[in-house]
């Protein structure tokens, strides 16, 4: 019995554990790899290198990185520092000490040199990332662009950005500096807004509760509300609270329906859609589409909430008012941009969310290539709950009256689709701008969220930046 829990024992940490233990950090092997070996390039989409290696006088290989846009994403591999972005996902991998292939990895030890690193070829557009970070200029905020169909992220811009490179220098003191420069600056380099960054998202939400609102057959594209038109003016009593809305008063005494409240961005007609379809089915649409979990996706995302929850109105909302106010995008709502992004391609793709993902192949001289496989992620809502949100969203870029909220979002001569929005903060300091959307609307092959911090009402500054963005991504993927 001795004997077979020894021959037990010897084959766990021999065959079991033994690929993680070959890949651990502290294992010296693994650690005399990291300053002697070059590490995997990483690449975009088309090829163009955007982290590769240098030597200094000691022989030693260090980081070098091609371009400060891709920072948020890239992350750096430094001596001093560690790792952060996908130089920390795919530290192993990029070492050379895990190959993507489980067996390869087991048998690795029976050879005589078990490193082998792999490059990375990413998802992502340089082009595309150069471009969104120079729209957002001076600006804090960020961009995800995605292919609905597939998951893959073709930009994950944050601003402001940082040159990797200082902190991954052989000159450990001017690296030092540097790491604490940017760790002091108040303008946070370090944080990827667009996976962590945490945003109050105004009418932008909307689209959430559409979703939720006509799946569940708490409204139809027909349904209007008696009492809007008078708290047009008035304010919406919920219980106490005055739910406002004085963005539209040219609709007069009409009440809307469904499009049309959409198209307005109608805070009102929202806050009652919302009230009639309750928390609880609210919460269930939006948690199929991420909220309430980390999303998971190669880099660590912040959770987004519809509440704080504690509450036991339904969905963890304390009563009617925090509701009503959620369903339009206030309250303690947060999100962040790329599960907005999310949100935008599940109504682009018929109401399924595919898994985002920002690494396309992992290649290794040994192992050969392994391409990453586009995963469903969740079947949200139905087809034709999908296509209803779609018109209306297209209504609010080219309508009569949304083009007035949306102006620059719409693409020349291509049918689009998008959501502007208004986060107010209080404290009346500017409110953020925000935009959501995907083109064409028809047969759509781009998804994107744009927030700008502070950046002014109505998607004013948001707005005109995807429409940019939107026209650029359709003109370099028609160009492949």
């Amino acid at each position: 019995m001795a004997f077979g829990a020894l021959a037990a024992g010897a084959g766990y940490w021999q065959v079991v554990r033994s690929a993680p233990l070959s890949a651990a950090p502290d294992n010296p092997a693994v650690q005399t790899a990291a300053r002697k070996s070059p590490r995997g390039l990483i690449v975009d989409r088309d090829g163009s290198q955007l982290a590769t290696n240098g030597r200094d006088e000691n022989d030693e290989t260090y980081r070098v990185y091609r371009d400060s846009s891709m920072s948020p994403v890239i992350g750096y591999a430094s001596r001093q520092f560690g790792t952060a972005g996908l130089e920390r996902a795919y530290d192993g991998e990029l070492m050379g000490a895990i190959r993507p292939d489980p067996v390869a990895d087991l048998l690795k030890k029976f050879e005589a040199d078990p490193f082998d690193p792999q490059k990375l070829t990413l998802t992502v557009s340089l082009k595309l990332q150069r471009a969104a970070v120079r729209a957002l200029g001076d600006d804090r905020g960020a961009v995800v662009m995605l292919d609905p169909r597939t998951g893959e992220v073709l930009a994950l811009a944050s601003t402001p950005t940082f040159d990797a490179s200082d902190i991954t220098q052989p000159d450990g003191d001017a690296a030092a500096a540097a790491f604490n420069r940017l760790r002091e600056n108040s303008a946070q380099p370090f944080l990827p807004r667009a996976t962590q960054g945490l945003y109050v998202p105004g009418s932008i939400f909307k689209v959430v509760t559409a979703l939720a609102a006509l799946d569940t057959g708490a409204v139809n594209p027909g349904t209007t509300f008696s009492q809007q038109p008078k708290a047009e003016q008035n304010g919406l009593l919920v219980s106490g609270f005055r739910v406002r809305d004085g963005h539209h008063l040219f609709t007069g005494s009409k009440a809307l329906d469904f499009q049309e409240a959409t198209e307005v961005s109608c805070n009102i007609w929202y806050a009652l859609a919302g009230l009639r379809t309750g928390g609880e089915q609210l919460a269930a649409t939006a948690a199929r589409m991420g909220f309430g979990d980390p999303i998971p996706f190669d880099l660590p995302t912040a959770s987004s909430q519809l509440t704080n929850g504690g509450g036991n109105f339904g969905g963890g909302f304390k009563d009617q008012v925090e509701l009503a106010n959620a369903a339009y995008g206030q309250a303690e709502t947060l999100v962040t941009p790329l599960q907005m992004a999310m949100v935008a391609a599940t109504v682009a793709n018929d109401g399924v969310l595919m898994k985002p993902h920002l690494v396309r192949s992992l290649t290794g001289k040994k192992s050969g290539t392994r391409t990453t496989t586009p995963e469903r992620l969740a079947d949200v809502v139905s087809a034709r709950t999908a296509a209803e949100v779609r018109d209306a969203m297209q209504r609010a870029v080219e309508g009569q009256y949304g083009r007035l909220f949306t102006a620059g979002a719409k693409v020349p001569g291509v049918p689009t689709a998008g959501k502007s929005g208004t986060a107010e903060l209080g404290g009346g300091g500017e409110p953020h701008s925000w935009f959501i959307g995907f083109a064409p609307a028809d047969n759509p092959v781009v998804a994107i969220a744009v927030v700008v911090e502070r950046g002014g009402r109505g998607g004013e500054r948001a707005a005109p930046l995807a429409g940019d963005m939107l026209q650029l991504a359709l003109e370099t993927l028609a160009s492949r």
